[in-house]
């Protein structure tokens, strides 16, 4: 329907009539309200003006809260939105000082554990790719435009004001509309409770959709998503998704729904004799983002931060000085591990269960030793001779290398661990050893020449990295009789003798 100007007559009535059939609808609702009666159960009276304006003004956003638990509970716009003078995000509507922008802070009002939770932890933090190599890519090579409605939409930037004019107190279009899960906010939290609990419903339903989690953990280096829908996991939830019970309060895995897990499940949500967190990283056991993965040990401070502390690093103890506090909690890899494998077993067996883990884990190592350490063991000893500058994404060798690990290598190994296997080989280790024999080598080899005018630098370094590992001797020796007789026989088995020739 075309929108027509406020003050026109098709105008006028089209807004009485919507505010007739809402008031009706909010009429009815009241019912079941607390407080019974419209006006009754609000907190400050200035709330239900807020109510009775946008009902009529913006009656989506209206019937979404209505329809929310907020709604529901009688918590209005003005407990949500209100500010406060002199905050740089601060200016007048109607009668009271607002802002657009709610932080994780003004959540924490009511949902502090939750607040506690998630400040913090990876998704609090996942702003900190503004001062990574991947911002430099986005920022240099591709342009700010890119990052600030690309990468910035889902790990989050900081949020800027207009100062001056009629304007004040309004974030900046540049930085606005902004739900990053690490979005920097004006008064110093981190996060957006909004990534995952779409506003103004606020769905604990939604949020527990893989759906939700999919728009951002999706696409090239990080297809989570993808992985999940591939997976046996994935198959079972569309197919039984009326079956998950995803408005259910405490939704416990194997108590409350069983048919299948969702992202939330896992990461998230309670299982037999654990709890709920909304702490996303604390059941995870190995890191999958860098270019060699480590098993990382949990800190926790006493001011509210975390950090990990890979394996083989000496670990903090309880009591101990660390990052300008205390240290209050340490939880091992096997301790993140542990409460993972909690949730699972709502659903499996032990069984099942060390099955999975061992699978996984023994893709990380082949990944971690047969490829990741031997390159970037060479990417570095480049450097340090001068054959490449220290300065990245300036020569050939270091993009292949970067395309090898952060985005094939983590798709082998997030494939390993969301049950999925066609990213663990076509889209990941195969793409790893196609790219690192007949991309990264060659380039290796042609980086050395031309300032050598041979390669035997090349070959040194493919001597001291990669001949000691037995998985490359195909390549540099080829393929034994064993190793292409084996093939044969089951190729044959298959299709009938002389079938390969």
């Amino acid at each position: 329907m075309k929108r027509q100007p406020q003050g026109s007559i098709a105008g006028t009535l089209i807004r009485v009539g919507l505010a007739s059939g809402l008031l009706i609808l909010a009429t009815a609702a009241n019912a079941a309200r607390p407080g019974g009666e419209l006006g009754v159960d609000w907190g400050d009276p200035r709330g239900q003006e807020c109510v009775d304006c946008h009902m009529i003004e913006s009656p989506g956003l209206y019937l979404e809260w209505n329809s929310s638990q907020h709604g529901q509970a009688g918590v209005t716009c003005l407990d949500c939105h209100q500010a406060k003078e002199g905050e740089i995000d601060a200016f007048k509507h109607e009668d009271a000082l607002i802002s657009i922008v709610v932080t994780p802070k003004d959540c924490s009002t009511c949902h502090k554990t939750e607040f506690e939770e998630m400040d913090g932890s990876h998704h609090a933090k996942a702003g900190q790719i503004l001062a990574s190599l991947d911002n430099l890519l986005g920022e240099v090579v591709g342009g700010p435009a890119a990052v600030n409605a690309g990468c910035k939409q889902c790990h989050g930037g900081e949020l800027e004001f207009i100062t001056e004019g009629k304007d004040k107190g309004r974030p900046t279009p540049g930085t606005w509309p902004n739900t990053g899960i690490g979005r920097v906010n004006p008064d110093g939290s981190l996060g957006s409770c909004t990534a995952c609990h779409g506003r103004h419903r606020f769905s604990r339903a939604q949020a527990r959709t893989p759906d939700t989690c999919g728009k951002c953990h999706v696409g090239p280096d990080h297809p989570q998503i993808e992985i999940y829908n591939e997976s046996k996991h994935g198959i079972i939830y569309r197919a039984k998704v009326d079956e998950m019970n995803l408005e259910s309060d405490k939704w416990v895995a194997g108590v409350d729904y069983s048919a299948a897990p969702t992202c939330a499940t896992c990461h998230m949500s309670a299982g037999p004799g654990i709890g709920k967190t909304h702490n996303v990283g604390e059941r995870i056991s190995w890191t999958l983002r860098p270019p060699i993965s480590t098993k990382i040990n949990l800190v926790r401070l006493e001011n509210g931060q975390e950090f990990d502390v890979p394996e083989g690093k000496e670990i903090p103890k309880v009591g101990d000085a660390a990052k300008d506090s205390t240290v209050i909690e340490v939880l091992t890899w096997k301790d993140r591990r542990a409460k993972m494998e909690a949730v699972c077993f709502g659903c499996h067996s032990t069984s099942v269960i060390e099955g999975h883990y061992k699978q996984f884990d023994d893709v990380v190592d082949l990944y971690n030793e047969k490829f990741a350490k031997p390159i970037a063991a060479v990417m570095d000893e480049l450097k340090t001779a001068g054959y490449i500058t220290p300065a990245p994404f300036d020569e050939k060798i270091e993009w292949v290398w970067w395309e090898i690990w952060h985005h094939e290598g983590r798709r082998a190994r997030h494939g390993a661990s969301m049950n999925g296997p066609d990213y663990t080989w076509w889209h990941g280790i195969y793409d790893v050893s196609k790219n690192t024999y007949f991309e990264w080598i060659p380039e290796l080899k042609e980086v050395v020449h031309k300032k050598d005018g041979n390669e035997d630098f090349a070959d040194a370094m493919l001597k001291k990295h990669f001949a000691s590992n037995e998985g490359h001797d195909w390549y540099f020796n080829g393929m034994s009789t064993e190793q292409l007789d084996n093939v044969r026989k089951g190729f044959e088995a298959r299709y009938g003798k002389g079938s390969m020739k």
